[in-house]
């Protein structure tokens, strides 16, 4: 196990190095930052100055250095539009996108497993084929089309929720949250449902689909002429055999909806940090649209990791094929 650890260590820091090597193209490629910072009426000397002071007179390979350099300590440099730090603008929207994330991810798990296993049990009946049909208008529709939908059906025809903004925020350390007040909790409703529906069709089918292969194997067989309840050897022992692509969809899906949330942020404008990026975007604002990419990377990065690791708590069988491999070796 630990030389496997060892082994991803050193895989997710090249995959670093080159995403570093990506965000630092993004740099040299858009626009000169000197006429970016300066206003108009600096003059040449204030330019080259600053030219200077950045580095940008060094080598490519020294910049390169020195901009992993910084990286690796968190500093990307200050934000050409907001003329602030760029780490300190990301923590500020860090917590809102992370809140709406898990929020989602919990959703789509809670709500997909059970569907799943449902149209799986009774996969012949007419609430299996209207779930299985709902699940194909899921993974059609854009998320900003349901996000908007939402907003036009619980906002402005009903009036139950707010259709943006992110309601009232307390601070608890360095963490913001708005799960706290109840403002807070109903404006992260109408986001996060709009974000969890394409994942929540996708557990769903990945469900029904492992569980009708684990409905034909032996042991459920054996347990049920035992006579163990079947609910117990659907939602138990059956369940638990699915569980294995889940955790994988799900562990992908987290990096998936922190990079695209921006959708649903823009469309509720969540101050988090995807619609900071589309600021960035608009504004051509380097050192954020950066920070934004390695930030992302770095969590796909680690959720890889975490994955792979909790494939080994979930089968037993993988960690003792890891042992096994390790002896061998030895």
């Amino acid at each position: 196990m630990l030389a496997f650890l060892i082994k991803r260590t050193a895989n997710a820091f090249f995959v670093m190095l080159a995403v570093a090597f990506l965000a630092f193209l993004i740099f040299r490629s858009f626009g000169d930052p000197v006429e970016m910072m300066v206003n108009e009426q600096a003059t040449q000397e204030d330019r080259a100055a600053l030219r200077e002071r950045l580095g940008l007179n060094d080598g490519f390979l020294t910049q390169y250095v020195r901009f992993v350099t910084n990286a690796a300590q968190g500093d990307f440099g200050i934000s050409y539009r907001n003329q602030q730090d760029v780490m300190v603008l990301i923590s500020e929207r860090f917590p809102a996108t992370i809140e709406l994330v898990l929020v989602a991810t919990i959703i789509s798990l809670v709500v997909g497993m059970p569907l799943g296993v449902l149209t799986a049990v009774h996969r012949n009946s007419r609430l299996a084929n209207f779930l299985q049909l709902g699940s194909i208008v899921g993974v059609s529709l854009p998320s900003f089309v349901v996000g908007i939908l939402l907003i036009l059906a619980f906002s402005v025809s009903l009036g139950w929720l707010p259709a943006f903004g992110r309601g009232e925020t307390v601070d608890v350390g360095w963490w913001s949250t708005g799960l706290l007040t109840p403002s807070g909790r109903q404006a992260l409703i109408l986001p996060a449902i709009s974000l969890s529906t394409f994942q929540i069709t996708l557990v769903m089918r990945l469900v029904r689909a492992e569980m009708l292969e684990t409905l034909r194997t032996d042991y459920v067989k054996f347990a049920r002429a035992r006579g163990v309840p079947r609910a117990r050897v659907h939602w138990v022992h059956a369940l638990r055999n699915c569980l294995m692509p889940v955790i994988t969809l799900t562990g992908m899906q987290i990096g998936n909806l922190i990079a695209f949330a921006l959708v649903t942020e823009t469309v509720f404008q969540w101050p988090g940090m995807g619609l900071l990026f589309i600021q960035a975007v608009t504004f051509v604002d380097i050192p954020v649209m950066a920070a934004y990419l390695m930030l992302v990377s770095l969590i796909f990065v680690t959720l890889n990791t975490i994955v792979d690791v909790t494939y080994a708590w979930v089968d037993p069988r993988l960690k003792d094929d890891s042992a096994k491999a390790g002896a061998a070796n030895g």
